[in-house]
């Protein structure tokens, strides 16, 4: 029977319609909720200009993120190869979200590739940099490498809410529930000359785990809930 529900999660037909509950619940809780925007005026220059940024949030701020993308831009999701997170990708497809399958423990290399590619293309790429496994709100090397090889900003982003349930997972996942008052958050850009230094650049993992979890910290208060560590 375990075999059995394993293989069946799997299925293309499962996944497909999960994605279009989770898609459909998303978009529910955001109809039905009140959000207050903040910083958007970072992600509008740079969607006014055209000019490409790679896109950071934690893990655990999966499920609203994509209703900060409002720019005419694509923007291309690294988002893991394994059927979770198949059923993210198609979930955020919903929205219009392109996606790069991959991680920095499998396909890291080729991902890589891709996302650079993408920047060059004048798209966004978008990275969870504790994803896909952890350690929670610890920034990987997939983030850091990217920056380095583009030469281009970061833009950190969250969202908070008044209803939610923090779920048990290893990133604390936050579940939002319809009806709530929530925020909606960008952060200032990191630039290269924020994090170019004598050092050879080992300034920006901190400096993006330090600007992002501000963000998101903020997006709690503002909400008048629990900061979730």
């Amino acid at each position: 029977m375990k075999a059995f529900l394993k293989g069946f999660i799997k299925r293309p037909g499962t996944i497909r319609f999960g994605a279009w509950c989770v898609a459909k619940y998303m978009g529910f809780v955001y109809k039905t909720s009140r959000w207050q925007k903040i910083g958007w005026e970072y992600p509008e220059a740079y969607w006014r200009e055209g000019k490409p940024f790679i896109l950071c949030f934690w893990h655990n701020r999966l499920l609203m993120a994509c209703f900060t993308w409002t720019g005419a831009m694509n923007i291309h999701m690294l988002i893991s190869a394994h059927s979770d997170g198949q059923i993210i990708a198609q979930t955020i497809g919903h929205y219009g979200l392109k996606t790069i399958a991959g991680s920095s423990s499998k396909g890291g290399a080729q991902a890589l590739r891709q996302m650079l590619k993408a920047l060059k293309n004048g798209d966004a790429v978008g990275i969870t940099p504790d994803g896909p496994r952890g350690p929670r709100f610890e920034v990987s090397e997939g983030i850091v490498s990217l920056a380095r090889l583009s030469g281009l900003d970061i833009l950190p982003v969250s969202f908070g809410v008044s209803r939610r349930r923090v779920l048990s997972s290893w990133d604390r996942f936050i579940l939002a529930l319809p009806f709530s008052k929530g925020v909606l958050l960008w952060g200032e850009p990191i630039t290269p000359q924020d994090w170019v230094e004598e050092d050879g650049g080992r300034r920006l993992g901190p400096l993006i785990q330090e600007r992002l979890t501000h963000l998101t910290q903020l997006g709690d208060t503002l909400c008048g809930v629990d900061i979730v560590t």
